[in-house]
């Protein structure tokens, strides 16, 4: 259930698997549409859902957004009888509420961000509730924090101000069953819109997978530091959480923090992790929704993958709509592989439909050889006045060196 880039990943992936009878997407996109059967209906319209489950007898839903499951998606879905990948409403709320995401973190004992009673740059303002990734300012400076405060105001409910950390930054994806984590593959992902870390925040520009300072064997401690008394906390307060949940950390001189927590796949992320994920994924999903993660494994593969976002002009306060893509064939043809996100078919001619509109992945030996697999693969593709980073783990390159 989705639309967007991670969803067409997540299709790509349980399509491999061996256990699939059928695939169905709601809404989906163009990419997902040459995976299996898309169904026109809206993220957030819960009763059609519901009907479009039962009519088409699924056996799992898997919801990619966050919206859905904080309105309640997954308890609707299991009440009418359908096994779900996602948390109920009450779990999901670590996402949709950073004052509950606290909350739970300080009853659990476990070490973030601490906030601040008197805003004070350097700080991180963050919107408290949903706001599509848009919803957190770095403020470095007593001008970026007066511009921030009321742009977090304007987003609606309240506002949390926290101390500005400093280190590397790691996403931790775990699935979880209500009780045990399993990690995958740790990654890093590009929240602002241009290279070296310049302009807005937005919903990610891209990512890369593994990290060179978190080897993938790290992270089993991580998810004992951090996901696992998280899981025990909310089972606690009766809402168990079933699903993906997706830290973001930072790795400090003294200790691991945590920065956010999401409540589902992370984007763009999840486009960098899948392809080096080894086993079958919608088993280890089906098992989770089934309560129990029990002889559930999934490796990684050693290769680095690499993953390049393109955006439409104007994103991301006002991105361009109904512009012509072409080269996504050219671009997959060089190994590449090229994820829809922001995609629609309009007269048969691919055009533009959101704000971040393609993903680019490759997969090489070294984050050298991926980051110039991807980029020549973005080469490939036109799209007029199209906006991406060019610098997409250069970091690690230079980690590597």
């Amino acid at each position: 259930m989705g639309a967007g880039g991670r969803e067409h990943a997540l299709a790509w992936k349980i399509a491999q698997s061996r256990r699939l009878g059928e695939l169905h997407a709601a809404p989906g996109n163009p990419g997902i549409a040459a995976l299996g059967t898309c169904h026109d209906v809206r993220p957030d319209d819960t009763e059609a859902l519901v009907a479009l489950s039962r009519r088409l007898g699924i056996d799992l839903v898997v919801v990619g957004p966050e919206a859905p499951l904080v309105a309640g998606l997954a308890d609707e879905l299991r009440v009418a009888g359908t096994a779900v990948f996602g948390p109920s409403a009450a779990a999901a709320l670590i996402e949709g509420s950073k004052s509950f995401a606290k909350d739970v973190l300080r009853a659990a004992r476990v070490p973030s961000a601490y906030e601040v009673d008197e805003p004070r740059a350097p700080c991180v303002v963050k919107a408290d509730g949903l706001a599509a990734g848009k919803g957190v300012f770095v403020c470095e400076t007593e001008a970026e924090l007066a511009r921030a405060l009321p742009r977090a105001e304007a987003l609606g409910g309240r506002v949390v101000v926290e101390e500005l950390l400093e280190g590397r930054e790691v996403s931790l994806f775990a699935l979880c069953d209500g009780a045990d984590a399993l990690p995958l593959a740790p990654a890093q992902d590009f929240k602002r819109l241009l290279d070296d870390d310049r302009g807005p925040n937005t919903g990610g520009m891209g990512s890369y997978s593994p990290v060179p300072w978190l080897a993938d064997g790290e992270a089993e401690a991580l998810v004992e530091t951090v996901h696992r008394p998280v899981l025990r906390e909310l089972a606690a307060r009766r809402a168990p959480f079933q699903g993906l949940l997706y830290a973001g950390l930072m790795l400090t001189d003294n200790g691991p923090r945590v920065l956010e927590f999401n409540c589902r796949f992370g984007d763009p992320e999840t486009q960098a992790i899948l392809p080096r994920l080894d086993g079958d994924l919608l088993e280890a999903l089906a098992a989770v929704s089934e309560g129990s993660l029990a002889g559930v494994e999934l490796e990684a593969s050693p290769e680095t993958a690499v993953t390049v976002v393109l955006a439409a002009a104007g994103y991301p306060d006002a991105p361009a709509t109904g512009l012509p893509i072409d080269g996504i064939d050219e671009a997959e043809r060089t190994g590449a592989l090229v994820f829809h996100a922001g995609t629609v078919l309009s007269s048969g001619m691919l055009v533009t439909a959101g704000g971040r509109v393609l993903n680019v992945t490759a997969l090489g030996e070294s984050v050298r050889d991926a980051r110039e697999l991807a980029y020549r693969a973005v080469d490939h593709i036109e799209l007029p006045g199209v906006q991406y980073r060019h610098d997409i783990a250069l970091v690690a390159v230079h980690a590597n060196a």
